[in-house]
């Protein structure tokens, strides 16, 4: 397949918090580390506790099942109180 081809539906639009995220990205749960972009929302493959800092700072605390979009803007995802993994973050820029 030829990619200098392909038709890029985001090249001409700018990115928004309606459309769809512009990439994903492993997230491994760290206490002092923010992510290198705040995310649009949290994909979980394997469900449990999942502890995160929000984009207005607040930590919150929810339970998750396998396979869950969180649609929250979330900064951080903590290592301690977290036990779901396979966590992705999704992010628009």
């Amino acid at each position: 397949m030829e990619t200098d081809s392909m038709q890029n539906p985001f090249e001409n639009r700018a990115p928004s918090l309606e459309g769809p995220a512009t990439d994903i990205m492993a997230v491994t749960p760290d206490n002092t580390s923010d992510l290198p972009e705040v995310a649009t929302a949290l994909y979980v493959e394997t469900g449990g506790n999942l502890s995160l800092v929000t984009e207005r700072g607040t930590q919150r605390q929810v339970a998750v099942a396998d396979f869950t979009f969180l649609p929250v803007g979330t900064r951080r995802v903590m290592a301690s109180g977290t036990t779901a993994s396979g966590i992705h973050a999704l992010v628009v820029g």
